[in-house]
């Protein structure tokens, strides 16, 4: 299956900007046969744009997620939303399940190839070192899977990827891919080169880790998003610039790397 990272330039608070530029990212990745595309945390807000979050917020069912649905149909598209601000009273009203029927999330959903809302996972792990996030989110609460092109795909979010035990969970449900729409900011490169590299290699799974570009007050993200392998090889990834970033993923691979090397049969408990 040829997965795509759309690491696009994320400006804060310009919804309509941001949209546009992952949308056509998304028609890159369709025009080169991309079968799953990936977009970074909060792409159309800016994750640092913590005063946007309240007038950015929109339902599951709103304007921006009808908008990437409608992408991934037309396109004939599996599509991760990165993740949006959710405003979880409007998700509620729509009728759609919730962790709380006020506040806001930092959401994301992915779609099928026929737009069909696949799984939906709200950012576990909210950061409080030096973030408004904390104090603005709630955290999400449940893990779900979904079946695309072979893979059962679970999601994570960024700040999670500093948590092991929910990437076991996820091995433990059968996930074969990971996916990690970040916003991850400059100086902590050696963290995103370790880090997702390390819960492939724990797990013995793709981790596709996709992140966005531009600059915030203060704040710089730091691109590099990376395609690891199951035995944590880098099979594809990128600069700090806007970028596009492809790999051919194959799901007997994860079998077969956990049939030679069955280090989860080992596991004790403590």
């Amino acid at each position: 299956m040829k997965t795509a990272l759309a690491q696009h330039r994320v400006e804060a608070g310009t919804v309509e900007g941001n949209v546009e530029r992952a949308t056509a990212m998304i028609e890159r990745a369709a025009d080169r046969g991309g079968a799953l595309v990936a977009l970074p945390e909060l792409f159309a807000t800016g994750y640092f744009a913590f005063d946007a979050y309240a007038r950015t917020a929109e339902s599951l069912a709103g304007p921006t997620l009808t908008r990437l649905r409608e992408a991934a149909i037309e396109h004939d598209i599996a599509l991760l939303a990165g993740s949006i601000v959710e405003d979880l009273a409007a998700s509620h009203e729509a009728g759609i399940e919730t962790p709380a029927t006020t506040g806001y999330a930092n959401t994301s959903v992915l779609f099928d190839s026929d737009g069909q809302r696949r799984s939906v996972y709200r950012k576990h792990h909210l950061f409080g070192y030096g973030s408004a996030e904390q104090d603005l989110l709630e955290p999400g609460e449940r893990i779900q899977t979904a079946d695309i092109g072979g893979f059962t795909v679970g999601v994570t979010t960024c700040y999670d990827l500093r948590f092991p035990e929910l990437y076991r969970e996820l091995a433990d449900r059968g996930v074969t891919l990971v996916l990690v729409p970040s916003a991850w900011p400059y100086p902590r490169v050696e963290h995103w080169s370790v880090l997702p590299k390390a819960r492939a290699v724990e797990n013995l799974t793709y981790v596709a880790a996709v992140n966005g570009v531009g600059t915030f007050d203060d704040e710089a993200l730091l691109g590099r998003s990376t395609v690891y392998d199951p035995w944590g090889t880098p099979i594809a990834s990128t600069g700090d610039e806007p970028a596009l970033v492809t790999a051919d993923l194959d799901p007997d691979r994860v079998a077969a790397v956990r049939e030679s090397f069955p280090a989860l049969d080992d596991r004790r408990q403590p």
